[in-house]
C-alpha cells in the first residue's frame, strides 16, 4: 500500500469526529492563508484525501463556516477557565485567567482577520445573538467562578468583580481587541485588587498626620511576575 493510498484510507469516524478533524487541521491554515486556503492543503493537513473533506462539508465555504464557529466557540476557554487551581490567591487565578482568555481573542483574531484580509465575506449564516449570549455567560461564570471563593474579603459583589475584571481586560489594547496589549495583565490585576492611589495622610485628632489603612489583603499582596 502506498502512502497516499493509506493516507486516504482514513480511519473510521462517524461524520462528525470527520468534520471536527478537518476544522482542527483548517484552523491553522485559514489563519495563515484566509479564504486563500485550498481543500488540497487541509486534506494534507488532515492526513485524508481531498475527496474526504466533501463527504462532510458541502464546499470549501462550508469549511471556512465550520473554522469561523470553531473560533468563536468559548468551549476551549472555559475548560481552562475551570482548569485553573482554586488555592492560588486570586491575582495569580486572575493573571491565569487573563492569559487564557488572551489566547482565545488572538486565536479569533488570527482567524477573522485572515479571512477578512483575504476578501472573505463572512459565513453564509451569522451567529445569532443567543450564540453570542451564551458564549459571553459561559465566559462570564467562568471568571466569577475563581473570584467566589475570596467574596468574604472583598468590597463589591463578585459578578461585579468578574465584569470589571472583563472590562478592563479587552479594551486595554492598541488598536482593539486583536492589537498588542497596551497595559501588562499583572498591572490590570494589581489596580483592580489593589487600586491605583495611595493612601493618603488622615489629621489626627492631635493635629499629627498618620497613613490610611491600606485597602483589606494589600499587605499580603502576591507577586505575580
Amino acid at each position: 500500500m502506498t502512502e497516499t493510498e493509506a493516507r486516504r484510507r482514513a480511519p473510521g469516524m462517524s461524520p462528525e469526529q470527520r468534520r471536527e478533524a478537518v476544522v482542527r487541521a483548517a484552523l491553522p491554515l485559514v489563519a495563515e492563508h484566509g479564504a486563500a486556503v485550498t481543500t488540497a492543503q487541509i486534506a494534507r493537513a488532515a492526513g485524508i484525501g481531498e475527496a474526504t473533506i466533501f463527504r462532510v462539508f458541502d464546499d470549501k465555504q462550508a469549511v471556512l463556516d465550520a473554522c469561523v464557529a470553531a473560533a468563536l466557540d468559548p468551549t476551549v476557554v472555559v475548560q481552562e477557565l475551570n482548569s485553573i487551581a482554586l488555592d492560588q490567591p486570586l491575582a495569580v487565578r486572575l493573571v491565569d485567567a487573563a492569559d487564557a482568555l488572551d489566547a482565545h481573542f488572538a486565536r479569533i483574531g488570527s482567524v477573522l482577520g485572515s479571512l477578512h484580509a483575504t476578501g472573505h465575506t463572512g459565513p453564509r449564516r451569522a451567529p445569532g445573538p443567543g450564540d453570542r449570549d451564551r458564549s459571553v455567560s459561559a465566559t462570564f461564570t467562568a471568571v466569577a467562578d475563581l473570584i467566589e471563593p475570596d467574596q468574604e474579603r472583598l468590597r463589591l459583589p463578585v459578578a461585579t468583580l468578574a465584569n470589571a475584571f472583563l472590562g478592563l481586560l479587552f479594551p486595554a489594547r492598541v488598536g482593539g481587541g486583536s492589537g498588542p496589549r497596551a497595559v501588562p495583565v499583572e498591572d490590570l490585576v494589581d489596580v483592580l485588587l489593589y487600586g491605583a492611589v495611595l493612601a493618603e495622610p488622615q489629621a489626627e485628632a492631635d493635629g499629627g498626620a498618620a497613613l490610611a489603612d491600606p485597602p483589606a489583603g494589600a499587605e499580603d499582596r502576591p507577586h505575580v511576575a
